[in-house]
């Protein structure tokens, strides 16, 4: 079982991750979305496509852009469609 965790929450958790360039990309169904706001950020990857994000907030502090995912990746990355990866201190690790 993989977990994402930040701030002394459980963000995701899953024994079904795909990793891709050392991220674990976790269903999106096994993010707790309480956690997460819509963010106006997004950027582009050659190979995957057009990316966008979310904020995590937990126990009032706010860690901006810290998911990331590709709503309609590029065939090369059709493996990571509804699913989201963690950066900017989130802790991925085996439970």
């Amino acid at each position: 079982m993989i977990q994402a965790i930040w701030n002394g929450e459980v963000i995701a958790e899953s024994d079904d991750t795909v990793i891709v360039e050392g991220n674990h990309y976790f269903p999106r169904s096994s993010v707790n979305a309480a956690y997460l706001t819509d963010s106006d950020t997004t950027s582009f990857c050659g190979w995957k496509g057009d990316c966008s994000y979310h904020h995590l907030t937990v126990s009032g502090k706010v860690n901006p852009d810290a998911v990331w995912y590709y709503a309609d990746p590029y065939p090369k990355a059709e493996k990571i469609r509804d699913r989201v990866a963690f950066w900017k201190g989130v802790t991925v690790r085996e439970a």
